[in-house]
């Protein structure tokens, strides 16, 4: 009876140590490899990282919003706001952690001058980053917006097309092998990356714009639990910075 004791005392003391489970969701390059990048670190803190890849913009969210992931990790702010505004979610950022370029590029023309009349031009398909092509189409000088500075324009509110572009909307995740099938493709970075295009390729780029940091996201309800907490402390470390920096080579940046 003793050593019975002994052995349900031994089991509760390793039940007791056992790390927290969190399980994130994360885009495949490069969130989800900075988190495996960060995941021995938090082991040792007693947390045990459950990194869930997607390959589109939508369902990270929606497992979020649903309790079936603790956290997320492949967006930015404006996606966030929009997303929260559309769903009647309460999805909050956690901590910035990175800057990807968000470029169009093309195997057909090496200068976006080259463009031809009637060229075809690849976007994404979602309110946030449709706008956002099309604030950098009109910056190149491609097309007119009604209000250059709209970053939620739409296609219907171009107010002058001299090339008479034929704009094609797209899933985020199709615009990397649309590159091959259009004149011209805007193409996401972690997308760029994972399909093995130079990022430095770009065409026409936007680099840098704090408006775009890339967080870390979890719901109104856990965002103040130890181990979303540890998870934003070590996503915000030096080791992380200088991670970021070496793997990258500047293709992204670190955001905080």
């Amino acid at each position: 009876m003793k050593k019975l004791f002994a052995l349900v005392a031994v089991l509760a003391a390793f039940t007791a140590q056992a790390n927290e489970k969190l399980v994130v969701g994360a885009s495949p390059v490069p969130h989800a490899e900075i988190l495996e990048f960060v995941k021995p670190q938090l082991a040792q803190e007693g947390v045990d990282l459950d990194i869930k890849v997607f390959s589109d913009f939508i369902q990270p969210n929606v497992q979020l919003a649903e309790k079936n992931i603790d956290a997320n990790y492949y967006q930015y702010r404006p996606f966030l706001d929009e997303f929260n505004k559309t769903r009647h979610t309460d999805l909050v950022p956690v901590a910035g952690v990175h800057i990807e370029p968000f470029g169009a590029y093309s195997t057909r023309i090496k200068n976006i001058s080259e463009l031809k009349d009637g060229a075809s031009v690849a976007i994404p398909n979602d309110p946030v980053n449709a706008g956002r092509a099309l604030v950098l189409l009109d910056e190149a000088g491609l097309i007119k917006l009604k209000d250059p500075s709209n970053t939620l324009s739409t296609t219907r509110d171009i107010a002058e097309n001299p090339k008479h572009l034929k704009i094609r909307e797209l899933e985020g995740a199709l615009l990397a092998r649309a590159v091959n099938q259009v004149d011209l493709a805007f193409v996401f970075a972690n997308y760029a990356l994972e399909a093995g295009i130079d990022t430095n390729s770009a065409l026409i780029v936007e680099k840098g714009k704090d408006l775009y940091i890339e967080y870390l996201v979890a719901r109104a309800d856990n965002i103040d639990s130890p181990a979303i907490q540890k998870l934003a402390k070590a996503l915000n470390s030096p080791q992380v910075r200088e991670f970021i920096l070496t793997r990258y080579k500047g293709q992204i940046v670190p955001g905080f």
